[in-house]
């Protein structure tokens, strides 16, 4: 049986001054996509016991820079501890082989020919303006991309970024990304 992942991003408000800080930052929206069903979704801070139960029945996160910036602001509101599920961060596996951290956009221009919607930085601004479904499709279009991002991964075991003016590959490891041996397994916290 193929492994269940879920891939997710989330959307914040909140003050970005200073050294990261989970608690400064409240979500906004966070969107997914589950491999089981095909299907994306969104929730808002009211859907999030919806959102509990799909982490609860998967076998892995999967997100871009989410185990340093989605899943503690997350576990804010999680009433069990997702650090103790398991989670594959793109951004951090290929910050492992490079040294640095690339943007997303780097990442899927130069893999897929494919760019995000708009900026990060944005969202606060839609959401103060009560532009739900501006801010809906644009998480939904950065969990697409990150999924696109996932799947090339798992096909080629590398993806591209751009250096300056040049296309580069970084080679990945990608075997034990969906294993059920991989570690650390995924705690049912909630018994859903």
């Amino acid at each position: 049986m193929a492994a269940r992942y879920i891939v997710f991003d989330i959307e914040t408000v909140g003050s970005f001054s200073g050294p990261f800080n989970p608690l400064e930052l409240e979500m906004t929206i966070c969107c997914t996509y589950d491999s089981k069903t095909g299907a994306y979704d969104s929730f808002l801070k009211e859907d999030l016991p919806r959102l509990w139960k799909l982490f609860e029945h998967t076998d892995v996160l999967v997100g871009y820079n989410s185990d340093h910036f989605d899943i503690p602001i997350l576990n804010k509101y999680y009433p069990g501890d997702l650090l103790k599920m398991r989670s594959l961060d793109i951004m951090k596996e290929v910050q492992n082989l490079l040294g640095r951290r690339l943007k997303l956009d780097s990442i899927a221009e130069a893999t897929l020919g494919a760019k995000k919607i708009g900026s990060g930085s944005q969202a606060p601004q839609w959401w103060k303006e009560g532009k739900i479904d501006l801010l809906r499709e644009y998480c939904t279009k950065d969990v697409e991309l990150t999924k696109k991002v996932f799947e090339y991964a798992l096909a080629h075991n590398a993806l591209k970024y751009k250096d300056l003016s040049l296309v580069r590959e970084v080679r990945l490891n990608t075997t034990s990304w969906l294993s059920e041996k991989a570690a650390p397994a995924l705690t049912h916290t909630l018994g859903f």
